[in-house]
């Protein structure tokens, strides 16, 4: 399961990050890594973007971002 498939409100703890090179990077730099916990808080009408929780902070994701996080449900 990705990212993408969680719910607002759903939790959920990342395992890996299928993109490489530098959106891997970026991703990782904005502090999403795997093992860390992640809570969608809200999704835009249409879809794009998400917001999530990680490391106490709010976090905007594109959808083709999210769809790179694979996560399993808590």
């Amino acid at each position: 399961m990705t990212l993408n498939d969680l719910k607002p409100g759903q939790e959920g703890k990342v395992i890996s990050i299928r993109e490489k090179g530098t959106l891997r990077r970026r991703i990782m730099d904005m502090g999403v890594t795997p093992g860390v916990s992640v809570k969608v808080i809200k999704v835009a009408p249409l879809g794009d973007p998400m917001e999530i929780n990680v490391r106490g902070y709010e976090l905007s994701l594109r959808k083709d971002e999210a769809k790179q996080i694979r996560v399993e449900m808590k």
